[in-house]
């Protein structure tokens, strides 16, 4: 029992996603193809966009960089170094970095402390997303403590230092419910202040449930993919990572979180917090579940949260998760418009602000149109009876919105994002009855390449392919021959030279970093990261419901089949009472269902509980302490706990 429940700890703290850093390897790229100078070379003649404006916001308001820019923990590992991207992208695009995307990446680089208006300021380009500073008559309000502790300890202490204040965190405000922008609050803010009553914690409506639960149930495989979406462990330089496109990268530190103390729950709500007046709007099931944007009226100052960014977003995000509501998300930005046509500064979680009510105007009108033809131009295309790989291969973009950089798939890409609205409202199924039951991978590539002739004559097929610069056919095909035979060292080889080709094509930072790891993990194997530094909040956040319903899904339903068990679990310190019933492999939970005959009855606090979880107490020892009162047999539960497995979480990708 002690290893089943030792192994859900580590599944438990684990289960939101946390990069990790691994050291530097000689992955040995290869150069740029002739295929992909060309092509780049072709995104570089083609460019529309404005480089003095975007060049102008990204600086303006700079007081200060970080006058050391490494950052390690208190044990002395390194949690960010900006000088690993710094230090290479000067210049011209290389051969091998999309132009566009350098593009990008050299106005993400702009790192440091900014003035966005009077009182209010940005650490910029030290993690993935920023953390804003407003100040108040008696302290500091932090919106977004971004993703670690370490970072945003190391960053407000940096930023008070260079605006000369001793003022106290009084109050921080989650926009979202993603991990990059509340996972440092423990950073800023110590929780017996946040208890005591001194420090404010505001969150949209739903802030907790879905910050704890989208990376829950379905966390490992979230997880496992999130390391090709954010390219962990690739190096730095300009044939591997360059940058995420929504924001550098993200800091290898330890994430929290502490609840919210009070919840904004509707569009117009008003707060006053610590003399500066806020008027929220909501967002929900836009860019985030449980999302809110809000206004500064005495600034002027509008923050966007991450609904307007200077990229296109993701309607469907590579890493997994549920398809967001395009539809819904251009009609917050439209009524965003109408609501605060005073702004005169616009800044977002991410990037750069907007200055000026023409250029404000500008970038939401085009934020919006974005989402809004994503959405309408799939639903025409699926209308007219094309397939979801069809409309993710549709290539017509407004001019106007080309000519935009905010606009730009840096971190969605219209390829992805057209077939996530296609998946959203029709599913994954073509309608196509050939497709309805496929063969699974394995099998249909062993089909096909016995069809080519054997893996001899699919090779030259795919070599060919290779040459001619058809490298999404090179992939095709290497594919099919690495998943009939994993050991054809030769398959795997171009496969993964083919991956690189078309990562050093991709404007989406997202699709240069999955490339490019599909490329290192072909020619080296999965490489296996240290333990997560993730706290034990995440596991403490999440209610008992979910809870039981994260260790149901866990059950080997093999093994169990057949079993039965009826565990009634009593928390005296919460009032409640759940029945747990094993059968038909499943274990089902009921929020205060009372069995009249249980196996046996567990009486007990949820720490007790959490402590069997997280500490790998053992019940007869917490009996023995009177933590714990067992009625019936503690066998049943044993028996339970025994048959929890433990998902790998470095599960096979780009080969079977």
């Amino acid at each position: 029992m002690k290893d089943a429940k030792q192994t859900l700890v580590a599944a438990l703290i684990a289960s939101a996603f946390i990069p990790h850093a691994f050291a530097q390897q000689d992955l040995a790229p290869k150069p740029a193809t002739q295929a992909t100078i060309r092509a780049n070379q072709a995104v570089a003649q083609s460019m529309t966009m404005d480089d003095k404006t975007d060049n102008e916001e990204a600086a303006r308001g700079l007081i200060a960089t970080m006058p050391d820019p490494v950052v390690k923990d208190a044990n002395g590992k390194v949690v960010w170094d900006a000088n690993r991207f710094t230090s290479f992208m000067k210049g011209n695009a290389p051969a091998t970095v999309n132009p566009s995307l350098w593009r990008q990446e050299k106005l993400n680089n702009a790192s440091g402390l900014f003035k966005v208006t009077d009182g209010i300021y940005q650490i910029r380009g030290l993690d993935l997303a920023n953390m804003t500073l407003v100040e108040g008559k008696t302290g500091w309000i932090v919106i977004d403590p971004i993703f670690t502790a370490e970072m945003a300890k190391a960053t407000l202490a940096f930023a008070m230092q260079k605006l000369g204040s001793s003022k106290p965190v009084v109050a921080v405000i989650y926009t979202h419910s993603h991990i990059d922008h509340f996972g440092g609050v423990r950073g800023v803010v110590d929780e017996a202040d946040v208890k005591a009553g001194k420090v404010k914690i505001i969150g949209p409506e739903g802030f907790m449930d879905n910050a704890i639960a989208e990376n829950v149930l379905a966390g490992n495989a979230m997880s496992r993919r999130a390391t090709y979406q954010f390219g962990v462990g690739l190096p730095t330089n300009d044939r591997q990572q360059v940058g995420g496109g929504l924001g550098k990268a993200v800091s290898f530190g330890t994430a929290g979180l502490i609840p919210p103390t009070d919840l904004v729950t509707r569009s117009g709500q008003e707060m006053t917090v610590d003399g500066v007046r806020i008027v929220f709007q909501m967002a929900q099931n836009s860019e985030a579940p449980s999302e809110m944007m809000f206004y500064f009226p005495d600034k002027k100052a509008l923050c966007t949260s991450e609904v307007l960014t200077k990229t296109m977003h993701n309607i469907y995000t590579i890493r997994g998760a549920k398809v967001r509501d395009a539809l819904s998300w251009s009609k917050y930005i439209n009524a965003t418009i109408d609501l605060y046509p005073d702004a005169e500064v616009v800044f977002a979680s991410h990037h750069w602000p907007t200055f000026g009510k023409d250029n404000i105007r500008k970038f939401m009108v085009n934020q919006r149109d974005a989402y809004r033809f994503i959405h309408d131009q799939a639903l025409n295309l699926a209308n007219k009876g094309l397939t979801m790989e069809e409309i993710g291969d549709a290539k017509f973009f407004p001019k106007g919105l080309a000519a935009d950089s905010s606009t730009h798939g840096y971190y969605g890409s219209l390829s992805h994002n057209l077939r996530g609205v296609y998946n959203y409202y029709l599913g994954y199924y073509d309608g196509n009855p050939a497709t309805l039951n496929r063969l699974p991978p394995t099998d249909l590539s062993k089909r096909y390449i016995a069809a080519m002739g054997g893996e001899k004559k699919a090779l030259e097929v795919a070599r060919k392919a290779f040459d001619d610069g058809d490298y999404r056919w090179t992939v095709e095909v290497t594919n099919r021959i690495v998943f009939a035979n994993p050991e054809n060292a030769a398959a795997k080889s171009l496969e993964a030279d083919a991956f690189e080709q078309l990562g050093y094509q991709a404007e989406a930072g997202t699709w240069r970093d999955a490339y490019l790891v599909g490329a290192r993990e072909l020619r080296q194997g999965v490489i296996k990261p240290p333990v997560s530094t993730q706290g034990p909040d995440v596991v403490r956040g999440m209610d008992n419901e979910l809870l039981f319903d994260f260790i149901a899904l866990r059950l080997n339903h093999e093994k169990t089949d057949g079993m039965k068990a009826n565990v009634q679990v009593e928390f005296t310190d919460l009032k409640e009472t759940w029945a747990l019933e094993l059968s038909n492999s499943v274990l089902n939970n009921t929020k205060g269902r009372i069995l009249k005959n249980p196996d046996v009855k567990l009486t007990l606090t949820r720490p007790a509980f959490l402590a069997m979880l997280l500490q790998g107490k053992k019940l007869p020892d917490l009996v023995k302490a009177e933590m714990v009162a067992v009625e019936g047999d503690p066998q049943v539960f044993a028996s339970v706990f025994a048959n929890v497995e433990t998902f790998d979480p470095f599960f096979n990708i780009v080969t079977p």
